[in-house]
């Protein structure tokens, strides 16, 4: 009988572990079976490592120590993190069969804790989209409902964990792609603060903004995945050297007095009538449980979409120029003069969305649009960072909705970019910011989950857990399980 990943929370698995009740062999391939079960209604994943994650599974079972709580269980890692040997490609043909030769520090760290990687996860092509559509390979779906998208860019890590094909999954977070399909799938995404973990072996798309994080069903499994892949990495020079707490500690604690901010600027135009009334019905609770809750302004939370897709897309073409034809991925056979090599590997390799990035980006590097566009989008971030600050002056935490509105339709909005950017004005300003935040899901409308996004001071992911964790224990939103569960 394949193991029910609805029913056990990681420290569940591990106690089976412990006792003997279960192997990780058997938990692995359990996890493959029920994976090809599923996925060719989910297609969550691009790839699966069968051979190495048995190895892995049963180099953990001879060793016999699961003193780490992540020891022996399978997770889903985000196609664009590096595992060494294992085609890793960032969902574009540009990359394909490409085998990094080390492995990204958080990879290390879980092979480290004994984790056992059974594949990489589908996306966006280089984290360049907001609905997993534009991945070269295959179009993943919504877990609640296969008609929907399931967000993006880290749409193949969130369905695959609210599917219940893995216990948890690794994303990336550059405007909202840990959060975004988080809050479309309901379930628990975190996007640290920025430096709080390693980008080394993440293929970078905006240096300044990616953040790596984990995708959970619960509240308290987050905190144990994030415990385990932070931390201060020589090889990355915008890691943080400060000191990683327990990510756990704070949980159960009261938030009787907690000073909770809710922006104005997140309940306006754009924002459904359902996600409203659901987020503030999560507020409302909140204030029952003792928080203090006041109404606040970002005020330049509206200018946050266009600075940026300027910001985001201009170092997007920087770190893409390595793909040239000429050290590694893909390579246009029939080009004979090297500026020929260039074009036609790059017009090959890369799809529609991630080129036109390239040149919103270029153009606004150029000497004539400099001053006009990336100078003033970096002044933006300033604002919208000082902005930030000074509401945390006075209060904890702030809250508000993920997204402006529920999972869409596939192909929806593919066709307008304007109107898929737009769907990530509630979670951009925080990466613009570097701070740490975290969707939960906040209830239902129509059968389809809607995302409550708690955003904390630089560092403080403990107070988003203690919050969100409260939070969680007082509905039973997180219990509930898509129509895919129904295959155990």
């Amino acid at each position: 009988m394949t193991y029910n990943y609805f029913e056990h929370s990681l420290e569940d698995i591990n106690k089976a572990l412990k006792n003997g009740d279960l192997t990780a062999v058997q938990l692995t391939k359990d996890t493959l079976d029920n994976i090809k079960k599923t996925d060719d209604k989910i297609q969550a994943f691009v790839r699966l490592h069968e051979e190495t994650a048995l190895a892995e599974a049963a180099a953990a079972d001879e060793k016999g120590d699961f003193s780490n709580v992540l020891a022996g269980i399978p997770m889903a890692m985000k196609d664009n993190i590096a595992t060494k040997g294992l085609e890793t490609t960032a969902a574009s043909k540009i990359l394909a069969d490409f085998k990094p030769v080390y492995d990204a520090t958080v990879t290390k760290k879980l092979k480290d804790d004994g984790a056992v990687i059974i594949g990489k996860a589908n996306m966006d092509e280089f984290a360049m989209g907001g609905s997993s559509e534009t991945s070269a390979y295959k179009q993943t779906k919504n877990a609640w409902d296969q008609d929907k998208v399931p967000g993006g860019s880290s749409g193949g890590s969130a369905a695959a964990v609210a599917a219940g094909q893995v216990a948890y999954a690794l994303g990336s977070d550059t405007g909202g792609s840990i959060r975004q399909p988080a809050a479309f799938n309901g379930i628990a995404g975190m996007k640290p603060t920025y430096g709080r973990v390693s980008r080394f072996g993440l293929f970078a798309m905006a240096s300044s903004l990616d953040q790596i994080g984990p995708l959970t069903r619960t509240v308290r499994d987050n905190a144990l995945v994030l415990n385990a892949i932070s931390g201060f990495d020589q090889n990355d020079s915008t890691s943080s050297e400060r000191a990683v707490p327990d990510f756990t500690e704070k949980l159960g604690e009261s938030i009787k007095g907690m000073k909770i901010a809710v922006p104005k600027e997140y309940f306006q135009e754009g924002l459904s009538n359902e996600v409203a009334l659901q987020v503030r019905a999560a507020i409302e609770q909140m204030k029952t449980m003792g928080a203090e809750v006041t109404e606040v302004s970002l005020p330049h939370t509206h200018f946050g979409v266009a600075a940026y897709y300027i910001l985001m897309s201009s170092e997007g073409s920087s770190n893409l120029q390595r793909y040239d034809g000429i050290r590694y991925g893909h390579r246009a056979k029939d080009a004979k003069e090297l500026e020929e090599v260039y074009k036609k590997t790059r017009s090959e390799g890369f799809g529609n969305e991630v080129k036109r990035r390239i040149m919103l980006g270029t153009y606004s590097l150029s000497a004539g649009a400099y001053d006009a566009f990336f100078k003033k989008a970096a002044q933006i971030r300033t604002l919208i960072i000082q902005d930030f600050n000074k509401v945390f002056e006075d209060y904890d935490l702030i809250v508000g909705p993920t997204t402006p509105t529920q999972p869409y339709g596939m192909g929806e909005e593919l066709g307008d970019p304007k109107t898929m950017y737009l769907g990530d004005a509630l979670t951009i300003p925080v990466n613009l910011a570097g701070l740490p935040a975290m969707s939960v899901n906040a209830g239902f409308n129509a059968g389809l989950p809607i995302g409550l996004q708690i955003i904390g001071r630089p560092f403080d992911e403990q107070s988003i857990y203690q919050l969100a964790y409260a939070f969680e224990q007082g509905n039973d939103f997180h219990e509930n399980t898509p129509a895919i569960g129904s295959n155990y």
